[in-house]
């Protein structure tokens, strides 16, 4: 049986949960559940802190997990990215006192706080920066107010809590972090950990498309399978309507309206555009 580590709190369990809906695995009931026998699919789901769950997986405890990418390299735990989820979207970043650093440059000899320390730690050696690395749990946008650190590195949104507290962005990106799904470094693959990912991988495809049907004139049909080439190529069926067929095709989710604008302007009508829930490419 497949054991699955998934978060038990915040964004990242939100969209964990979601995918593995519609995935066709059993969620949790309550937040009290802490495992979940799912024996349909032969996997056991347990829920746990975001931040524990590399750890678990590197030590061969668990056999996957769901984590963000921050926070699997922040662990430094032996453990690899499967694949990306699409979910859980975030940026780490440097921030100081408005107008006190302009790049990472001007934190040699400095010192800086997160709640990243390993991630942080990385970049900075990276970057041929020697800097000390102050770890807080939690919030640490106070941490120079109070006199603890010269700047902070924290994941960033929208940088308004930043500026409420008189701080700025400075640099470029240490990284940009998402859901991801992990296993441990060199494992072979375990039963059901094959059915996971295509699983995983069809919710993803089908976020990302939409199906997209429309009639249009016969003579037409290349300029139209042109703006929808679908996948391995649209479906194209013949209408009752003499000189007219019907098109059926995979469109990327982004765009989609205009697609259909361009469509309507070469003569296709009775344009629809459906939800894809899950697929197999």
């Amino acid at each position: 049986m497949l054991r699955l580590a998934v978060p038990n709190k915040g964004a990242l369990s939100e969209g964990a949960q979601s995918m593995l809906k519609e995935a066709g695995y059993r969620p949790r009931r309550d937040s009290k559940e802490l495992v979940v026998v799912d024996e349909a699919n032969g996997c056991e789901l347990f829920f746990l802190r975001p931040r524990d769950i590399a750890v678990y997986v590197g030590e061969g405890t668990l056999d996957v997990g769901i984590t963000g990418r921050d926070m699997l390299i922040d662990s430094g735990a032996p453990v690899e990215e499967i694949m990306p989820l699409g979910f859980g979207n975030s940026t780490f970043r440097l921030a100081a006192p408005a107008g006190a650093m302009s790049s990472v440059a001007d934190l040699d000899g400095r010192r800086i706080a997160t709640a990243y320390p390993g991630l942080l730690d990385k970049y900075l050696s990276d970057q041929g920066v020697d800097a000390r690395v102050i770890k807080l749990d939690g919030a640490v946008e106070t941490a120079i107010r109070l006199g603890v650190a010269d700047a902070i590195a924290d994941v960033v949104e929208t940088g308004t809590t930043l500026r409420n507290v008189g701080l700025e962005v400075f640099g470029e990106p240490i990284m940009r972090s998402e859901a991801v799904l992990i296993k441990r470094q060199g494992a072979a693959e375990t039963p059901g950990e094959g059915q996971l990912v295509r699983r995983f991988q069809g919710v993803v495809h089908a976020r990302d498309f939409v199906m997209m049907d429309y009639d249009i004139r016969a003579e037409r049909i290349e300029e139209a399978i042109a703006l929808t080439p679908g996948m391995e190529g649209p479906t194209v069926s013949p209408l009752h309507r003499e000189g007219w067929v019907a098109v059926r095709a995979m469109v990327r989710r982004q765009g989609h309206q205009q697609v259909m604008d361009q469509l309507w302007d070469i003569g296709a009508r009775a344009i629809l555009v459906t939800d894809i829930y899950a697929c197999r490419l």
